[in-house]
């Protein structure tokens, strides 16, 4: 039996940070990892999905470039070259992630870890304990129940893939379906997009899902909503044919290719029950200091399905870690920002529109153009907008919708905003660089 501070299992974005601050306050921390240190978001979310997006950004510009007045032809565009690229890209942060967990404090276990009790788990024969135990096992692609569902791809597998097939229907339009969208239809794979819900990426406010529906539209990909998939078939000559309810018609479409993109579920470690930890369909329950049922034991991340992004299992972490030592965390796990790594750029922060009417939130709106701004139009990427919804009470902002160049980080002037409680008329008085995309904001924020 060896003992410990902390244990973590899972050693993904929520894990291995956790782990690198409790080191920090000098506790021993034993992390356990069955797979590749970084987890999904490193390995095969975030960091290789965002190396490939890039290689899109730039195959639009190269495409787009008469607007420069550069003619450059055919493009050629060389998808061995992106993959390398990528796994380039990957290698060097794992690397990076492997050198953090090298420090004094931390030692990783390799295998999968399964409760022994609510204070031990077992790894390939060897028992550990601590009195914390941090659950950070993250989650895997979720499929549809529907006839044929084994024939389609995973997120994992499209990252995989080394060559392009010629055609490409992804079930879902939502963030990692609108991604993998905007990737392939850069490299010239005919790409078909099938949506249940109303509008693609249902989370997002609707101005800023329809402003991308069109981009995209005008780019190629084919975008179909309200649609409901019920089977996934071989043909003769070995494409797919995918079948769907739209609008009440019965229809099907032709692919070589099928990526299923309709979320993603918690992965739960073995031995829950021995350690007497309650699950829901969600994944793993906890409070609001992430910790379950069982004192001493923690969620964080995907596993306990509050919010599956890498950086809120980075903050959830911060929060558990502050409880586990006694202290109060200041982290607003409310006010967590999203984004959409496609051309243009989407980002989000707090509620809709809609949210707020259906929650009987009196709100004031406002909107800004990125065709407005100086330096968006000197890069040529005037596609998009702001809108800023706030608070008719007080003038706090309630939530940020951009659409547009670098919307992931102009997000974060909201979400600081957000975070501190001001109003956006202190937002309006900053002074803000010219020319800087930043702008865009500012104008939003001077109309209250």
């Amino acid at each position: 039996m060896i003992s410990t501070d902390i244990i973590i299992i899972g050693a993904g974005p929520g894990g291995y940070e956790l782990a690198a601050e409790a080191a920090h306050h000098g506790k021993k921390v034993v992390i356990v990892e069955r797979d590749l240190l970084g987890g999904t978001c490193l390995n095969r979310g975030c960091i290789p999905t965002k190396a490939l997006c890039r290689n899109a950004e730039v195959i639009n510009t190269v495409r787009e470039a008469a607007q420069f007045g550069v003619t450059t032809g055919d493009v050629s565009v060389d998808y061995g070259v992106a993959f390398a690229r990528k796994e380039e890209v990957v290698k060097q942060l794992r690397d990076g992630v492997a050198m953090l967990m090298g420090g004094d404090g931390i030692t990783v276990v390799n295998g999968e870890a399964k409760f022994v009790d609510a204070k031990t788990i077992e790894v390939a024969g060897e028992q550990y304990t601590a009195p914390a135990i941090v659950i950070a096992t993250g989650s895997i692609p979720r499929g549809l129940p529907i006839e044929g569902a084994d024939l389609a791809m995973t997120s994992d597998d499209i990252l995989a893939m080394q060559e392009l097939p010629k055609s490409l229907c992804i079930v879902g339009g939502g963030v990692i379906g609108m991604e993998f969208a905007g990737v392939f239809s850069s490299f010239g794979v005919e790409v078909t997009v099938v949506e249940f819900m109303k509008e693609i990426l249902p989370p997002f406010d609707k101005d800023i899902a329809k402003r991308l529906k069109t981009v995209m539209s005008k780019r190629g990909v084919n975008i179909l909503t309200q649609a409901a998939v019920n089977g996934i078939h071989k043909t003769v000559d070995g494409q797919l044919e995918i079948t769907f309810d739209h609008k009440g018609k019965a229809k099907s479409i032709v692919a070589e290719r099928v990526l299923m993109s309709v979320g993603r579920q918690a992965v739960l470690p073995q031995g829950l029950e021995a350690a007497g930890v309650e699950t829901s369909r969600r994944g793993i329950e906890v409070d609001d200091n992430m910790m379950t049922n069982v004192e001493g034991i923690y969620a964080i991340g995907d596993v306990n399905g509050r919010c599956m992004l890498a950086h809120a299992a980075s903050a959830q972490g911060s929060v558990a870690l502050a409880h586990i030592l006694g202290e109060k965390s200041n982290v607003k796990l409310d006010i967590v920002p999203s984004a959409v790594f496609t051309t243009p750029e989407l980002a989000m922060v707090g509620l809709t529109e809609q949210q707020c009417e259906d929650q009987g939130i009196e709100v004031v709106t406002a909107k800004s153009f990125f065709r407005s701004n100086g330096k968006a139009v000197a890069m040529g990427e005037t596609d998009g907008l702001v809108k800023l919804i706030v608070s008719s009470e007080d003038l706090t902002i309630v939530g940020c919708h951009i659409c547009g160049p670098h919307a992931a980080d102009l997000i974060q002037e909201a979400v600081t905003a957000m975070n501190a409680g001001m109003p956006v008329t202190k937002m309006a008085s900053a002074i803000h660089g010219h020319p800087t995309l930043s702008e865009v904001v500012l104008a939003a924020a001077r109309q209250f």
